[in-house]
């Protein structure tokens, strides 16, 4: 018989990680293990305080009751769980590892044969410390950077990524930047339009949350692409995931499992995206290494399914496993600029 235990771990940053929404020194996870047996599953569930539609005060008892009905039952039970997409995506990481071993999809990146490109992330800080880390991540070998703004002034901000162009053109390296719905409707697209000197190949949620009117229009006049991230957030039915893409039609969505609907969810806004010709890529959210470690395979299974051209951005966002002085250990390494499953596991 599947018994499920559950334990919580508090993380902690090696540098204060600063976004639009303050600034992040530890983190909280729980970890689902599922046994049966001699097979074992491993999960991470692993809310953002103030962000996830499921960060909610009783989190560690409502995480109890929906391991209890899985032990009895032997299966998810997914329009229960719908509302809950941290806690759905550790269990449905635990099962996937009951199922199938270390080995959570057969992909050339699970057996080891294969890297993910990833970008380089360039957390929020002073103007020099952001000039610093991004020279650290261009000598790596990243060709792609996401910077974070919304935090310093944004001349500031501007003036780091003139800098950056001035050194490396669009041929040399990619650049990506996050809003975190730091920008105000009024200033947006004055904004957007700045950054869009640069040769900027998207930026993320430039304004709050749930202002489709106001977002609809952005992603209309906007000389830059856009990509929605927040805006996905507790939107689960399949009707309303349309709706709301089909409304404010963007150029992108990032999605990260841990908030928009665990690995059922996140394949669902995939084939949604693909009916209506907009692109993705997919993006952990400060999980440990044993949700970074569901989310690549996964990612490489989805990629693998890609047929040439097709919706998937070339880098995806799955480089923070180097963030936490108490990380869990995983069979994951960065090269260069990819992400590998590192053989020395095997």
């Amino acid at each position: 018989m599947m018994k499920i235990t559950i334990k919580e771990r508090v993380l902690h940053f090696k540098q204060p990680a600063g976004t639009s929404r303050g600034i992040y020194t530890e983190r909280r996870i729980w970890l689902v293990e599922a046994v049966e047996g001699e097979r074992r599953g491993l999960g991470e569930c692993a809310p953002l305080p103030q962000l996830s539609c499921d960060d909610i005060p009783d989190y560690a008892e409502r995480l109890r009751q929906f391991c209890d009905q899985v032990e009895q039952t032997g299966r998810i039970d997914y329009a229960a769980m719908r509302a809950y997409p941290s806690m759905l995506f550790g269990l449905e990481t635990a099962l996937l590892g009951l199922q199938n071993g270390d080995r959570l999809f057969d992909t050339p990146f699970s057996r080891g044969e294969q890297g993910i490109p990833i970008n380089g992330l360039i957390w929020m800080g002073s103007y020099d410390e952001m000039l610093g880390r991004l020279e650290e991540k261009m000598a790596a070998g990243f060709r792609c950077i996401k910077l974070k703004i919304g935090a310093i002034d944004f001349d500031r901000e501007l003036e780091l990524v003139r800098r950056v162009r001035e050194r490396f053109s669009r041929r040399e390296l990619e650049l990506r930047v996050d809003a975190n719905g730091a920008f105000s409707y009024e200033d947006a697209l004055y904004r957007l339009e700045l950054l869009s000197q640069y040769g900027i190949h998207s930026i993320e949620q430039p304004i709050r949350p749930r202002q489709w009117a106001f977002l609809s229009e952005l992603c209309r006049e906007s000389p830059l692409p856009i990509a929605l991230d927040e805006e996905l957030i507790g939107i689960a039915d399949e009707a309303a995931k349309r709706q709301m893409l089909n409304i404010v039609r963007p150029a992108y969505i990032v999605l990260k499992p841990s908030l928009h609907g665990g690995i059922s969810g996140t394949r669902e806004w995939i084939s949604i995206a693909r009916d209506m010709g907009i692109g993705w890529w997919i993006t952990s959210a400060l999980e440990s290494n044993v949700g970074l470690n569901t989310i690549a395979q996964l990612c490489a299974d989805v990629l693998r399914e890609e047929t040439a051209g097709e919706g998937a951005a070339r880098y995806q966002g799955l480089g923070t496993g180097q963030l936490f002085t108490d990380n869990i250990p995983m069979p994951l390494e960065i090269r260069g600029e990819q992400l590998w499953r590192s053989e020395r596991y095997k």
